[in-house]
């Protein structure tokens, strides 16, 4: 039984209601003073606690899909698996497993489109990371097999796992159902998490001695793409889009990258590198490089070169409405800016299903083969 299986949370939720009826009904017979009965008091209380927090934790879990699996969970999932060619392979991305997508006909990927598990190693950044690549349906048709498709990057918060992008974001069922409509055109999506050196949350930033998270995303894993893909090498030919820590590091990026990325998308993004126990001392001590990290210094600084952004929030329920704001004033022509505002809508899973469709239709409109 996986980590976030039905099955799991029931039993979970099954095993507190039992504990608290057998706490309420044996309480009487623990009430004395022996030590079997503080030991029995104890014991039950202790494994009501725990079934009820386990219960409240695997629903949150399952809601915003922070760990995959047991493994996950537990440290265990270090292996990247062993690479299987299948065809799309290069020296920098290697093809781990394939899924099809569950749409009618969707095992032959003219019909459905190919999801690809993907490992990415970065030819600067010596960093290799794993994801997942959805091809659409049109990138395998026959009359299309000339044709350079539109790519964008897609981040997720930390510390989630890029596998939150297929199946609690559902990106590759939304961008097929989207273009199936007519509503947006057919687009490569990379799909990673943010972090590339877990568990430590490194920020999208080239940390002096450590981890070069920035070049990264904003030279090794672009180059990747077009060197294994169809994908121009113009900066209208990609875009980047994240949420929440995923969503600055696109912001970012975007803003001090507009060579290689036509258009960014911040859903609920924040503005300013976190600092804290999971991030450690990402400047060592240089002002230049943390106000470089902060989006909304590095938008004032950014010479307007046509880059489109799009930002995200809420009027009630989200933390970042004012910087969002503030980022919106600071885009300089002809640079352009748009926006998703919601009434309410929090910083989590459903907020960020609700912004995706147009968010997708918007970036298809940015970005082009």
């Amino acid at each position: 039984m996986g980590l976030t299986s039905n099955t799991v949370l029931a039993l979970a939720i099954i095993a507190g209601v039992l504990l608290f009826a057998a706490t309420v009904w044996s309480w009487p017979k623990l009430s004395g003073r022996s030590w079997r009965a503080v030991l029995g008091r104890i014991g039950l209380l202790l494994a009501t606690q725990l079934a009820l927090f386990s219960a409240v934790g695997l629903a949150a879990n399952k809601s915003f899909l922070f760990y995959g699996s047991w493994a996950d969970l537990l440290g265990q999932e270090t292996s990247i698996g062993k690479v299987v060619d299948h065809g799309m392979s290069s020296d920098d991305i290697k093809v781990v497993d394939k899924q099809k997508l569950d749409v009618p006909g969707g095992a032959k990927p003219q019909v459905g489109g190919q999801i690809l598990k993907v490992s990415i190693t970065g030819q600067k950044s010596r960093i290799t990371s794993p994801g997942y690549v959805w091809l659409p349906p049109e990138y395998f048709q026959p009359q299309h097999k000339d044709q350079n498709f539109p790519a964008s990057i897609i981040l997720t918060g930390y510390p989630g796992t890029a596998e939150n992008l297929i199946k609690g974001l559902n990106y590759p069922m939304t961008a097929f159902k989207q273009a199936k409509a007519g509503k947006m055109k057919p687009m490569i999506l990379v799909m990673l998490r943010p972090t590339i050196a877990p568990p430590r949350d490194t920020e999208c930033v080239d940390i002096p001695g450590g981890p070069q998270t920035e070049t990264f995303f904003a030279q090794d894993l672009p180059q990747a793409i077009q060197d294994t893909f169809r994908v121009g090498k113009k900066p209208q030919n990609m875009g980047f889009i994240g949420n929440s820590t995923g969503g600055y590091c696109a912001l970012k990026i975007a803003a001090h990258h507009p060579e290689v990325f036509g258009a960014a998308a911040g859903l609920s993004a924040y503005y300013e590198a976190a600092d804290d126990p999971t991030t450690g001392d990402l400047f060592h001590g240089d002002a230049q490089l943390k106000a470089r990290a902060n989006v909304l210094e590095s938008i004032k600084a950014k010479k307007p070169t046509g880059t489109s952004f799009l930002v995200t929030s809420s009027e009630s329920g989200e933390p970042n409405l004012g910087d969002t704001k503030k980022f919106i004033k600071l885009v300089k022509s002809p640079d352009r800016v748009s926006s998703i505002i919601l009434d309410s809508g929090g910083h989590n899973f459903n907020t960020w299903r609700r912004e995706i469709p147009p968010m997708l239709v918007w970036m298809s409109g940015r970005i082009q083969a």
